[in-house]
C-alpha cells in the first residue's frame, strides 16, 4: 500500500490528487488527530509523533509513505531519512526481503517554482512550525539560490479550515491580514506558495483578496504536484513498484473519534468516508 500521513485532515488534500492521478493503487491514509495541531509542537515533538505514525504504518503493510504534512516533513522526514528508515529497511529485508520510504512534500513543490516566477520574488505561506523550520527557504536556496523569499506564518488559518469556518468573516479577516503583512514586506512577490495542506480549501478565498488588494499573484497548491512527482518516482523505482498491491481501494484511519473524522473529511474529498479509529503503539 501507498501510505498517507497528516496530523490531521489536510493530507486529505494531497490524497485526493493522488488518487486521481494514480487511481488503481491501494491506499491507507492515517490523521493523526488526537495529537493535532503539529504546527505549534517542538521539534523533538513531531519528530517522535511522525515516527510513531511512520512505524505503524508500516506494520498495516505500506511500502511507501508520503508525509502529506508540511510541518512533519519540515521537522520530520530528514531525521527519519537518515536515522530510522536504514534501521527499518535491515529489519524488512531479514524478514520479507523488502525495502520502504518515506517521501515529502516540500522538495517537489519547490522544484517548480523558478518555473513559475517572473519577478524573482516568492512568498510562502504555512504554520508557524513550518516557517521557523525554514525548510522551504533552504531547499529553494538549493535550486535556485537568486530567489527571494518570504515567509509568512499564518497561525489562524488551519483552525478556522477545521472548525468548518473558513468562508466565514473571521477567515475573510485573517486571509487579508496575512496577505497585506506578507506584501508589505515584499511588493514585488509574484509567486505564493501555499506551504500547508489545508490552504487548498482557501486558495479560491486567497486569490479573491489578492485581486481586492490590487496584487496579481500566481498561487500554487501542492496536491497535483506531489502526485506527479509521486507517479514519477514509481517510474524510476520499480522496486516499489512490484511491492505496491493495485486494488484502487482506500482505508481512512485515525487516533481521534472516527465519525467525527468522517464527517470532516468530507469537506475536503467532496465525497463520503468511513473512518477507523486506531491506537498508535509507541516504539513498534
Amino acid at each position: 500500500m501507498i501510505g498517507i500521513f497528516d496530523s490531521g485532515y489536510g493530507g486529505l488534500t494531497i490524497l485526493g490528487q493522488i488518487r486521481k492521478i494514480l487511481p488503481e493503487y491501494d491506499y491507507l491514509y492515517l490523521g493523526d488527530n488526537a495529537r493535532a495541531p503539529y504546527g505549534t509542537r517542538s521539534f523533538d515533538c513531531i519528530y517522535h509523533y511522525t515516527l510513531d505514525a511512520v512505524r505503524y504504518m508500516f506494520s498495516q503493510g505500506c511500502t511507501l509513505i508520503i508525509l502529506a504534512c508540511n510541518t512533519a516533513s519540515a521537522k520530520a522526514l530528514r531525521t527519519i531519512q537518515q536515522h530510522d528508515l536504514p534501521v527499518i529497511n535491515s529489519q524488512k529485508s531479514k524478514v520479507k526481503n523488502q525495502k520502504v520510504n518515506v517521501l515529502g512534500v516540500i522538495r517537489p513543490t519547490v522544484e517548480i517554482v523558478p518555473s513559475v516566477t517572473r519577478t524573482g520574488h516568492v512568498g510562502i505561506l504555512a504554520t508557524p512550525a513550518t516557517v521557523s523550520s525554514e525548510s522551504y527557504v533552504l531547499e529553494l536556496d538549493k535550486i535556485a539560490s537568486t530567489l527571494t523569499v518570504t515567509q509568512q506564518p499564518c497561525p489562524m488559518w488551519v483552525p478556522l479550515i477545521e472548525a468548518g469556518e473558513h468562508n466565514s468573516e473571521g477567515a475573510k479577516y485573517f486571509i487579508r491580514k496575512y496577505l497585506q503583512e506578507i506584501i508589505a514586506r515584499d511588493p514585488m512577490i509574484d509567486t505564493l506558495l501555499l506551504g500547508c495542506t489545508h490552504y487548498p480549501l482557501i486558495q479560491p478565498a486567497i486569490d479573491a483578496e489578492l485581486a481586492n488588494l490590487g496584487h496579481p499573484c500566481r498561487t500554487i497548491a501542492q496536491g497535483e504536484i506531489v502526485a506527479r512527482s509521486l507517479a514519477n518516482y514509481l517510474r524510476r523505482h520499480p522496486e516499489y513498484e512490484t511491492q505496491l498491491q493495485k486494488g484502487g481501494s482506500c482505508r481512512y484511519l485515525t487516533t481521534d473519534d472516527a465519525d467525527r473524522f468522517s464527517s470532516a473529511a468530507t469537506l475536503f474529498l467532496g465525497n463520503t468516508v468511513q473512518a477507523e479509529h486506531i491506537e498508535i503503539t509507541v516504539n513498534q
